[in-house]
């Protein structure tokens, strides 16, 4: 165990406050976060502001990222920004063999600690994450290719406040059993029978997290902070297009870990060569006691099927629905629309993908409007919004890898092009890119089209359904949910009925709904200790972000009795 400059009292002093916010945030789910949305919040009390964060961020660049880890038997990397830009950075290349043991060895130290000390740890890991906020929003937007803002935001504070998130319920979960308990049971003339009673939180052992692409700090947080919280070691796989936001994690949580007093080899990092595919091996290993994974329903599918040793956890693809059936505000439906069609390219797992519209039109506060009347006023509405290309930069960013623009430009060829997708020029970095969302028509009653509509297109690509009715949408959206799975759903409507219908259908298929949403609260965005990221109800996912199901089964209670 390494010699600890952080003790355990101040740690507990430090970090109890936020912990003890953090868990009445997940009990009442009003809105809370400690961490500034604003770039212009950074700069004091050791944080780094833009610029600082900016140099350091081009100080990692073609450099190599030595995190200390034993078994390192190559140095890997090859990250080419979204941009367009070579990162240059290389990391260890793990012998698992050497390093799996490795990390076992510090476990004990870290079970014994108890739930308060390591929440108090890992509230420590993401202080020192957030003081570097700018420097992570760089790593993440050139890996990700979202645009800075979004990258500063969803790759910083959003991503420490699920991270916070997975920490509060794991303590809670812990807690909820006492650590000791005196048992006396009446024996009428005879004495008593006591015994006294210790129950120990017991990690289940090294966790596996596989990164994501689009988003590795928002989709891999919960996930780390979750295990390590609840006493595990955690093995962090990146993506290979997105490891640098993952190994600055990892680099972080060793360094606490060590001035704690603990092993930093309780985390490490497992970067790949090129092609090398080392998630399977590793997920099917029998050291990884717990999957996290985010990414293609195949693979999750094949994770849930073949870790068997493990606790899987997956968030995969579904296809996201809106209903739209009527409104009071089309203006505000309209601009609701577009922004979330819009934001990131549609590269989110919550991105809405079909628009169910009854092919009779809908009713407005701007008078009755035709299902084409709808779809072009909606098209407009993006090119609106996109209309000039510095703006559209700030939202759209970048295309992140090739099939997303393969798909982009096939969906041209899947039935009427309400919207097509234009080419957009980023003065900064020439080389990436940019594309607006493509509209595309189909005919909810024509089997060629379903085809397209029952399955998820990835990226910046909707789907204008035509139904037949409001029953129709709500019949097709329930069996949309129940097949493929979706992350949201969204609905219009200002008749009582329809609305009590698609509540129904989100109760019965356990599917997150989002209502006549006009301001500035968008479908594809969820809040940190109030919004549920997805269910674990359908076929979209099998946990969400976060609830106490996510955290509990990566530890159990292991009792000791003794006789009084």
């Amino acid at each position: 165990m390494a010699t600890a400059e952080l003790t355990a009292h101040d740690l507990i002093a430090q970090h109890r406050p936020t912990l003890d916010e953090a868990l009445e945030a997940i009990r009442t789910r009003a809105y809370w976060s400690p961490h500034p949305e604003h770039p212009k919040a950074y700069g004091e009390n050791g944080s780094l502001d833009a610029a600082a964060g900016k140099a350091a961020f081009d100080a990692v660049l073609n450099t190599r990222l030595d995190l200390g880890q034993p078994g390192t038997d190559d140095w890997v990397g090859g990250e080419v920004s979204p941009y367009g830009v070579e990162l240059g950075v290389t990391y260890p290349h793990a012998d698992v063999d050497t390093l799996l043991p490795a990390m076992r060895a510090g476990q004990r130290a870290w079970r014994d600690a108890g739930a308060e000390l390591r929440a108090a740890v890992c509230l420590e890991i993401l202080k020192r994450i957030s003081d570097r906020t700018h420097e992570f929003a760089h790593a993440v937007m050139h890996t990700s290719g979202q645009a800075f803002m979004m990258a500063f935001q969803a790759g910083g504070p959003h991503a420490q406040d699920r991270g916070l998130e997975a920490v509060a319920y794991a303590y809670a979960e812990q807690v909820r059993t006492p650590g000791t308990a005196e048992w006396t049971k009446p024996q009428g003339k005879r004495d008593p029978l006591t015994l006294t009673k210790s129950f120990t939180p017991v990690p289940r052992g090294t966790a596996l997290l596989i990164g994501c692409n689009t988003f590795p700090t928002w989709n891999g947080y919960p996930g780390l902070f979750a295990s390590l919280a609840t006493g595990n070691a955690v093995l962090v796989k990146p993506h290979p297009r997105a490891v640098l936001p993952l190994a600055l994690t990892v680099g972080v949580a060793r360094e606490v870990l060590a001035a704690a007093g603990f092993d930093p080899n309780l985390v490490a990092l497992a970067a790949e060569r090129p092609g090398e595919g080392i998630a399977k091996t590793l997920a099917t290993r029998p050291e990884i006691r717990i999957v996290d994974y985010t990414g293609s329903t195949a693979f999750g599918d094949w994770l849930e099927a073949n870790a068997r040793q493990a606790q899987v956890y997956t968030e995969k693809a579904g296809v996201n629905t809106v209903v739209v059936e009527s409104t009071a505000n089309y203006k505000g439906m309209l601009a609701n629309l577009a922004f979330s069609l819009s934001l990131y390219s549609g590269q989110m797992c919550t991105t809405p993908q079909n628009l169910l519209i009854p092919r009779d039109g809908i009713r407005t506060d701007q008078g009755p409007k035709t299902f084409d009347e709808v779809v072009a006023d909606l098209a407009r509405a993006v090119d609106g919004l996109l209309g000039d290309d510095a703006r559209a930069n700030g939202l759209l960013g970048a295309i992140v890898n090739p099939d997303v623009k393969a798909r982009l430009e096939a969906a041209a060829g899947l039935g009427e092009v309400a919207l097509a997708s234009r080419e957009v020029s980023n003065p900064e970095f020439p080389d990436a890119v940019v594309r607006t969302p493509v509209i595309v028509k189909l005919d909810g009653a024509k089997p060629d089209d379903e085809a397209a509509y029952m399955s998820e297109c990835f990226g910046p690509v909707s789907f204008a359904v035509a139904v037949d009715s409001a029953a129709d949408a709500v019949a097709l959206l329930r069996r949309t949910v129940r097949e493929k799975g979706a992350m949201t759903v969204g609905a219009y409507t200002t008749d009582e009925e329809v609305e009590q219908a698609i509540e129904e259908v989100c109760l019965e298929e356990s599917a997150q709904l989002s209502l006549n949403l006009t301001g500035g609260v968008y479908v594809n965005q969820t809040a940190a200790f109030s919004d549920f990221h997805g269910s674990g109800g359908n076929p979209a996912a099998n946990a969400a972000l976060t609830d106490g199901a996510f955290v509990a089964n990566r530890f159990r209670v292991v009792e000791v009795r003794r006789d009084a």
